[in-house]
């Protein structure tokens, strides 16, 4: 992924709720990681930076840089540790082990090989296919590589070792390595008894002497052997592959991945309406709508690209939310789109909540995530969501905490009040802003007194006379 240069888009520092987020998200990610420890990855204090960047092949990635180095990296909402990290953290991934001739080879941006893997005498460690693995050199536990495992070890072992054992993401000396300080791979001892033989006692364990002949002859997909065949220590670059599009699918749901983009183009699409387009930018053209205002709309870690839906054209989706009458398209010029109308009353733009529903909602989701506190149950726990959502800034370090009433009271102050009048027989009305108070006024008039009343015009209510 990082094998040619990135094209760097922001780079900032990280909020104090962010920093939270990614703490939880580290934690999720990798659970074999204690809490000291995430608090030493992912600093309270230190300065962290967030870069977002445009790899070669125009994949959004975000990575998280501290202390002058890069230390993990989100790609489709899944979190990767760099090489710096796992220098730092050997046992944060289950580590497989292969020759050092390799390391030139997916730098180059090849995949592992099975039959390039060093088998030690414990055995290949467990995983599952879609896994996150390190790879290390003989003699050396430092991991030089991460990659996601393309089958399980038994069926590595069904196979007789032979296909694609794991498709590279991020290796030592690629292009995210060279963001930071440059540094080499530390000696870390292998943990099992006779693995570090192997790459030092020539008389313990030594390669078969085709495999280091092979080894010396490695190439890349698209170069020729002498023999005509290709080796199969390593293999083509990762994004070439026709599985690495669904390299961990099955860890991200059964979803096919047009359907993910058909669900995306809808939501990037829907938000823009709700909060980027007013009556006065209409009419708007199709293609400074979709630049302009749905590229902005979609997620952190996400990337959005038609082609990859099932609509394939911009004008072919717009056609569909026409017949679903969402909008309404033209051609005000020849060949050349325009939403000329926009029905801000579609069901699908959302409706208003009740003050209920959405006390109903917090709750839930508070139950849902397990934030309501242990010790005291008149307590709610405040996660990076929440803390976004409530908090200002000179609170994000120090309030961790709200009681019930107080988290409510402050989601409903950010809201933007609206009210509904009806009438009999009629559709209700509903208006944004607070509502006017309707003055009821007695007053003596002529030894008579009066009922005046005022500000009812504003509900649209008329009295009779």
């Amino acid at each position: 992924m990082f094998t040619k240069a990135f094209r760097v888009k922001s780079n900032t520092a990280i909020k104090g709720s962010d920093r939270r987020k990614l703490r939880a998200d580290v934690t999720a990610a990798f659970p074999t990681v204690g809490t000291d420890q995430v608090s030493e990855l992912v600093p309270g204090k230190e300065e962290l930076n967030v870069v977002k960047l445009y790899a070669h092949k125009g994949d959004a990635v975000t990575v998280y840089v501290s202390g002058g180095n890069p230390i993990l990296f989100e790609l489709e909402k899944n979190l990767y540790p760099t090489v710096y990290t796992l220098w730092s953290y050997p046992d944060l991934l289950p580590t497989f082990t292969t020759w050092p001739p390799v390391l030139e080879k997916l730098v180059g941006g090849a995949d592992l090989m099975l039959p390039g893997l060093v088998v030690p005498p414990a055995g290949l460690p467990q995983v599952q296919k879609g896994d996150l693995c390190a790879i290390a050199l003989v003699g050396n536990r430092a991991p030089i590589a991460i990659g996601v495992a393309a089958m399980s070890t038994a069926e590595m072992l069904t196979s007789g070792l032979k296909g694609r054992g794991f498709l590279v993401l991020h290796t030592y000396q690629d292009h995210l390595w060279k963001s930071g300080d440059k540094s080499s791979p530390p000696s870390i001892a292998p943990p099992a008894e006779g693995l570090a033989d192997l790459g030092e006692e020539k008389d313990s364990v030594q390669a078969d002497p085709s495999l280091q002949e092979d080894m010396r002859h490695l190439h890349l997909e698209g170069e020729a052997e002498e023999n005509g065949e290709l080796l199969q220590l390593c293999g083509e670059k990762v994004s070439e592959d026709p599985d690495v599009g669904a390299l961990d699918q099955d860890t991200r749901g059964s979803k096919t991945l047009q359907e993910q983009m058909d669900e995306l183009l809808q939501r990037c699409f829907l938000h823009a309406l709700k909060s980027r387009v007013r009556k006065a930018d209409l009419p708007l053209l199709a293609s400074t709508f979709l630049g302009s205002h749905m590229f902005s709309c979609c997620p952190e870690g996400r990337q959005l690209d038609i082609k990859k839906s099932s609509y394939k054209k911009l004008s072919k989706f717009l056609q569909q939310m026409q017949q679903e009458q969402v909008i309404q398209v033209k051609e005000l010029s020849r060949g050349v789109e325009s939403i000329v109308a926009v029905d801000w009353k579609h069901p699908r733009k959302g409706s208003f909540l009740k003050g209920s529903e959405v006390r109903t909602a917090i709750i839930n989701y508070a139950k849902k995530n397990d934030l309501v506190d242990a010790d005291n149950k008149n307590l709610v726990k405040l996660d990076p969501v929440l803390c976004d959502c409530i908090l200002e800034k000179n609170e994000q370090h120090t309030v961790l905490k709200l009681p019930w009433d107080s988290l409510l009271t402050r989601c409903l102050e950010k809201l933007q009040p609206a009210y509904q009048v009806t009438f009999p027989g009629q559709e209700p009305i509903v208006k944004k802003g607070k509502i006017c108070p309707i003055d009821i006024i007695l007053a003596q008039r002529a030894s008579n007194k009066k009922s005046y009343t005022m500000d009812f015009e504003l509900l649209q209510i008329v009295l009779p006379l």
